[in-house]
């Protein structure tokens, strides 16, 4: 039987919309491009996400460096104090993170026929926090969702690939991990054998490991994954 297994942070949500409230919050309105900012910011989180999840830096360091820099490269400079004012903001507004109408049909027509699952990384209760926001468990069941904080792997590393292929006792060849992180989700994915289907949501660049597949938009994800699936 088919799987689809779903990152969680901007591909089951659109991931900029508690940033951009918390951005509005600490500075007020902007005519600096939101977007780009926040991918920043997803960039300089990848650099360092390894060393926050091995204890090499403290997740506050974590949240201060990934916000810092990417305002460096707009021309804002911010205190460590002001970075985690930020962070704070940020989570505060994670509470009212939502699907949209298309995602939660795509999970409500899923259900009938395959198998569902998510593999997200960052701290168990923060995750936690998110899948709770939206609702997930009414789609996927809760053992079918592993959290990088509490599994002792993360995305990129094939293990949490792993664990979830003995968990849901699945063919990786019938798996197809949705994702929208190239270095995490793609390469991770792919190296554990899985198929793969990038949701380019903010147009990124191409990257060395090809996905099985690429969509740009909700409605181009939700086309495929009906095909995929045979609906």
């Amino acid at each position: 039987m088919k799987a689809f297994i779903f990152d969680v942070d901007d591909t089951l949500y659109d991931q900029v919309q508690p940033f951009q409230n918390a951005y509005i919050k600490l500075f007020g309105k902007t005519n600096k491009d939101i977007d780009k900012i926040f991918v920043s910011s997803r960039k300089h989180s990848d650099e360092v996400f390894e060393a926050s999840e091995n204890g090499l830096m403290t997740m506050e360091e974590m949240y201060i460096y990934r916000i810092r820099e990417a305002l460096k490269e707009f021309g804002i400079l911010i205190s460590d104090e002001r970075a985690l004012e930020f962070q704070r903001y940020y989570q505060e507004f994670q509470a009212d993170i939502v699907m949209t109408e298309k995602m939660k049909k795509l999970l409500s027509d899923l259900g009938h026929c395959v198998k569902m699952g998510v593999i997200t990384n960052g701290p168990a209760q923060h995750q936690w926090d998110k899948v709770q926001a939206l609702g997930l468990t009414k789609w996927i069941p809760r053992q079918n969702i592993l959290v990088s904080g509490e599994a002792g792997a993360a995305k990129p590393d094939r293990k949490i690939f792993d664990l979830v292929v003995c968990k849901m006792g699945l063919d990786r060849t019938e798996a197809y991990y949705i994702g929208d992180s190239p270095a995490n989700d793609i390469v991770g994915a792919a190296n554990a054998g899985w198929r793969t289907i990038w949701f380019n949501r903010r147009n990124k660049k191409a990257f060395s490991i090809k996905p099985d597949y690429t969509v740009c938009s909700e409605q181009e994800l939700c086309n495929l994954i009906m095909k995929l699936a045979g609906l």
